[in-house]
């Protein structure tokens, strides 16, 4: 095992030697490979590079290397593997492993080929989501002295890209334990396997091939996107989160995946070897102290650089703060901060009132202001945020850092903000900054500013209109649907103002508003907010499950909604209210729907099943409410709602039990702490008590109820309605 180890360290250094003195004699080459270029003669690049850079895939950062083109059969070849894998019309997993091994044999030796195809390269793509361990580390071997151009390759680089995402969960599982030296009988050339790298290696080979270029590929047009996604992988930071995706990914990139591929725990943070630790801490330190203040500056503004400007800062804040030292990069950004920060005239003042306002500038400023030391941020606030707190939120650029400035703010700063922000609530809202108000709500909430909740309200319905229906109609931008029909045009998406009021809805006292405006919408209106986006449907079916001192709105709204339930069944976003309206409790709770009612709407449902079957949604929707034992056996159909709606009641008591108390009593949370008074512990309804009356309650169950439960659910595939919507700033935006 050593001498395996050693040899594999021989190797490496002597690749490394080897590109050396290849650079070294290939310079002159490489000067009279140009001036043949500008004499029309291109030897060894794409034809038409100086017409074409983009079109042909370079980005820019000196040349890249051309690896050939495949023949009209391979293409033809691989174009039919890339449609089937698409497909994914396979009888079984097994059969398309064994079609992926198949195809990675046909691409034995054409690797790079594949890469830089245009029409191939999403193939290699989902190649490497499929592909096991062993297909992963032959792809490094075949990419291995040629990442440099790959990484700067249009349609190359995203094959980088998804190999590195999708190797990092193989190098945790390898820290467990990795054999180096298992040999794979079933691959027909046992003789010429060599002793197997582990994937901690083969990435620190390609970070050493990538070492002398680290500094062009922040500025590259697709190498920034590598460059990130390795730094993700060396620091061990999930790849999929949403804080993270924009920095990974521009939002114009083609998703190509594959239904029912393994699934990589990427969405949380990763163990990593100590090597890449080590691997990060250097590439940061090399990053800082090869900037000045000017250079870090110009980065910052640069639509390419400053994703990977703000990676590089979140990794050195977190570095620092580990090691208990100083973020040099934060340095070059505030210079002599924290103290500076007290002049107005000092240059690090200067830059926060300069990245502030600045489309591309601002998003660094939310980095830092998320994640500076406390100290820093107590300045920043004190002397810069806070006495423009009202200007900033105003700005349709500068909020963004403003409302990452609420997220930390303490009590009685929050409660200063709110108090200049009510003044400005109407032009917020007319210039549909949902946003914003969503956020001081919400941190209101969790600073138990009761009084500051009851001022925003009371202010945010005098903006939207006198009429309680109002509320609804000019958050979701409803008002502007009879003039997008008469022009003919789309209407305008505003998926903040759904958002703002779920949040809503979370309290007491604005979610009874809530209901009082969606009991005054018209019917045309309630049915197109049901079936516009998963936001306004999700909107609707949260006010149904929330619980309300008037027990009329849930049966008011279900009788608005039965004679449409075919078309909202049969909807893309419809069909998730139908199943909340199934999933609603008996009336023994304050969000309750009787079972006479979901009786009616099983009648409905029955009349229109041909409809309903003639989409997926619908389908899924006659699944779910067992509309064949409703047809065949109604006395067994009214037990298991029965026993469905007492589950549904038992889950509502526990989870409504604990819901924002603070607007009964604000000094419950922080009075009775300030007073020195102990709040008494109240008995919390564990998730194992739940399911353990669920499962004692589902014993009484029949047979046949047994056998409708175990049918096969449809997957349904929904977006999170919850998740943050994406921004607009123009054009300028992240690559």
């Amino acid at each position: 095992m050593p001498k395996a180890r050693a040899r594999r360290a021989d190797i490496r250094l002597e690749r490394k030697q080897k590109r050396k003195r290849e650079a070294e004699e290939n310079l002159e080459a490489k000067l009279k490979k140009r001036q043949r270029q500008d004499s029309g003669e291109s030897q060894g690049l794409y034809p038409q590079q100086a017409r074409g850079q983009e079109e042909n895939g370079l980005g820019h950062g000196g040349e890249v290397e051309y690896f050939g083109m495949l023949t009209d059969e391979e293409q033809e070849y691989f174009r039919r593997a890339d449609e089937m894998l698409e497909l994914n019309e396979f009888a079984s997993a097994e059969d398309r492993a064994v079609f992926v091994e198949s195809v990675f044999c046909e691409a034995r030796g054409k690797e790079l080929k594949l890469a830089s195809s245009q029409s191939c390269s999403r193939l290699m793509e989902r190649l490497v989501q499929l592909g096991t361990r062993v297909h992963k580390k032959r792809l490094f071997e075949a990419f291995g002295g040629h990442f440099a151009s790959l990484v700067r390759h249009r349609f190359a680089s995203h094959c980088c890209e998804a190999l590195f995402i999708h190797s990092a969960p193989h190098v945790t599982h390898e820290l467990a334990g990795f054999a180096g030296f298992v040999v794979d009988t079933a691959s027909g050339d046992v003789e010429a396997q060599q002793p197997e790298a582990s994937m901690e290696s083969l990435v620190l080979a390609t970070l050493d091939e990538l070492e002398g270029c680290l500094g062009c590929m922040a500025v590259d047009r697709w190498a920034s996107h590598v460059l990130r996604v390795l730094l993700l992988v060396l620091s061990g930071r999930p790849l999929h989160d949403a804080a993270v995706g924009s920095l990974v990914k521009s939002r114009k990139k083609e998703a190509v995946r594959v239904q029912g591929a393994r699934g990589s725990p990427a969405s949380e943070r990763r163990v990593v070897p100590a090597s890449f630790a080590a691997a990060v801490r250097k590439i940061v330190a090399d990053a800082t102290h090869a900037m000045d203040p000017s250079g870090v500056r110009l980065l910052a503004t640069h639509p390419v650089g400053n994703p990977s400007l703000q990676l590089l800062l979140e990794l050195d804040l977190e570095l620092a703060k580990a090691h208990g030292q100083h973020s040099r990069l934060l340095l070059l950004l505030l210079p002599d901060a924290p103290q500076s920060l007290a002049d107005a005239e000092s240059p690090a003042c200067l830059a926060v009132n300069a990245l502030m306002y600045h489309e591309i500038g601002s998003r660094l400023m939310e980095t830092l202001v998320a994640h500076c030391p406390a100290k820093v941020f107590k300045a920043l606030t004190q002397h810069v945020l806070l006495p423009r707190a009202a200007a900033y939120l105003r700005n349709p650029v500068s909020a963004y850092p403003a409302i990452k400035m609420l997220v930390r703010l303490g009590k009685h700063q929050l409660a200063t903000v709110v108090a200049q922000a009510v003044d400005m609530l109407p032009l917020l809202v007319a210039q549909g900054r949902f946003h914003v108000i969503k956020t001081l709500l919400d941190r209101c909430v969790v600073r138990a500013l009761a009084d500051d909740i009851k001022t925003l309200v009371r202010a945010l319905k005098l903006a939207c209109g006198p009429e309680p229906v109002h509320l609804v109609t000019t958050l979701c931008c409803l008002h502007h649907e009879a003039a997008s029909h008469a022009t003919q045009k789309a209407p305008p998406a505003q998926p903040h103002g759904a958002q703002l009021l779920v949040s809503m809805l979370a309290i007491p006292g604005p979610a009874k508003g809530v209901h009082e405006a969606l009991l005054a919408l018209p019917t045309n209106l309630l049915l197109h907010l049901a079936t516009t986006s998963t936001r306004t449907a999700s909107l609707v079916s949260t006010a149904l499950a929330t619980p309300n001192t008037n027990s009329v709105f849930q049966k008011s709204l279900a009788n608005r909604l039965i004679p449409h339930v075919a078309e909202l069944a049969s909807s893309l976003h419809g069909h998730l209210i139908v199943n909340a309206l199934f999933d609603l409790p008996s009336p023994a709770s304050d969000a309750s729907l009787p079972l006479h009612i979901k009786e009616s709407l099983m009648l409905q449902l029955a009349t229109h099943e041909a409809q309903l079957r003639d989409s997926w949604m619908g389908r899924s929707v006659w699944r779910t409410c067992r509309g064949n034992l409703f047809k065949t056996r109604r006395a067994d159909w009214k037990a298991w709602a029965k026993m469905l709606a007492a589950r549904q009641h038992s889950h509502v008591e526990v989870v409504h039990h604990h819901q924002v108390p603070m607007l009964r009593d604000p000094q419950e949370t922080l009075g009775g702490k300030e007073q020195g008074n102990k709040p008494k512990k109240k008995k919390i309804t564990t998730n194992k008590e739940i399911h353990g009356s669920a499962s004692i309650t589902s014993t009484s169950t029949t047979l046949q109820q047994i056998r409708h439960d175990n049918e096969p659910q449809p997957k349904t595939l929904t977006p999170d309605p919850m998740l943050p919507a994406k921004r607009k700033r123009g054009e300028h935006d992240k690559s």
